[in-house]
């Protein structure tokens, strides 16, 4: 699978000592830091690339969520893709912007 897709990301830390908002900001630095196009939502961060790239920036963001204080992490994703091109966050969104 190497086109262009949309996966949409929403961790949920469970912590006892640090605040969940906190561990959130660490896990969007990390997208940050990638260098993937994304998109934060009140609910949910959505990723745009290709498919192994993003699996992989997963791993990162649930390993920094257990780095920053998280003992659990709750990990929802949704992903779109197409069998004969890309999809972006763009051409969902253009009209809102």
């Amino acid at each position: 699978m190497n086109n262009q897709i949309n996966m949409s990301i929403q961790v949920i830390p469970f912590t006892r000592k640090a605040d969940q908002y906190d561990i959130v900001d660490r896990a969007i630095d990390v997208i940050k830091e990638s260098g993937v196009t994304y998109r934060v939502c009140p609910f949910e961060t959505v990723l745009e690339g290709q498919y192994d790239i993003l699996i992989d920036l997963i791993k990162k963001i649930q390993e920094a969520c257990f780095t920053y204080g998280a003992y659990e992490v709750l990990t929802n994703i949704r992903i779109q893709a197409r069998k004969n091109g890309n999809v972006s966050i763009e051409e969902k969104m253009y009209k809102y912007d």
